[in-house]
């Protein structure tokens, strides 16, 4: 499966941003699917995973501000930002989970 992610941008701190992961591939349905952040100088992390049926399971960090979602029929994964600190400004990726292969991220900048 091939994955994009988009959505990201230059927001102030406490605003919102929809981060949306569009796929291809007729096999989207199955697969969790996972948000990840890298920020400078820092490894990557897992920030939300969505099963397959809809459960969720989130970052210490994100928790009660972030909310990751999907719409199979659209071969998509969504992740809702809000309450955005300046300690979230990172590359956003989404990938299967485990992570499995490369994807394009979408960068989120939070200015104070």
């Amino acid at each position: 499966v091939q994955l994009q992610a988009s959505g990201g941008g230059l927001v102030q701190a406490g605003g919102s941003l929809r981060l949306s992961c569009a796929a291809s591939g007729s096999t989207f349905s199955s697969y969790v699917m996972a948000w990840y952040r890298q920020a400078p100088g820092k490894q990557r992390e897992l920030v939300a995973v969505i099963t397959s049926g809809g459960s969720t399971n989130y970052a210490d960090s994100v928790k009660g501000r972030f909310t990751i979602s999907r719409e199979n029929a659209k071969n998509t994964v969504y992740l809702q930002m809000n309450s955005l600190k300046p300690e979230d400004t990172a590359v956003y990726y989404c990938n299967r989970f485990p992570a499995y292969g490369s994807t394009s991220g979408t960068l989120v900048t939070v200015s104070s």
